[in-house]
């Protein structure tokens, strides 16, 4: 069963997004999007491997959105990751005050893929920061551990 929510369309189109990567090999398979009262302001994928460490998925779309509305400050905005924001994405959420991630797959799930993560859960990195974020997880997690299946038999792609 398809889910139809707001919510399930939002972290489509980051899906959408990070399968670009199967096809081009610019970055990992991770895809963001980022929402604001039910209007989009960005969405972009991991652009890692144009030789910019920082250009996670959710990085690249917290710059996006920043230069969509010219501030920062993300207040109210929820951004929606096709895996667990990793430590450095986490504390960018944070500092652009976003009010919520919602994210599919783990950072378990792309460690086990051989991608170089630190293994510190962003609830665990909510509590010890006192971060006011919202975190749900697994939310559409089976079409996200698909775009990850997907990544696993890619011809073009690139650990690091």
């Amino acid at each position: 069963m398809k889910i139809r929510h707001p919510d399930a369309c939002f972290m489509r189109l980051a899906i959408r997004e990070a399968r670009k990567n199967l096809r081009t090999g610019s970055g990992g398979p991770f895809g963001a999007c980022i929402v604001k009262k039910g209007r989009v302001l960005a969405v972009s994928r991991n652009t890692v491997l144009r030789n910019d460490a920082t250009c996670h998925a959710e990085i690249n779309a917290i710059r996006a959105a920043s230069r969509r509305l010219g501030d920062f400050d993300l207040s109210g905005c929820v951004i929606y990751s096709t895996t667990e924001p990793c430590p450095m994405c986490f504390a960018a959420i944070h500092w652009a005050r976003l009010k919520e991630v919602i994210y599919g797959t783990s950072i378990a799930d792309v460690r086990d893929r051989g991608f170089n993560e630190l293994n510190i859960p962003a609830l665990k990195l909510k509590k010890m920061g006192k971060s006011n974020v919202g975190v749900r997880s697994d939310f559409l997690r089976e079409e996200c551990r698909k775009l990850l299946k997907d990544w696993d038999t890619c011809l073009k792609k690139r650990l690091y």
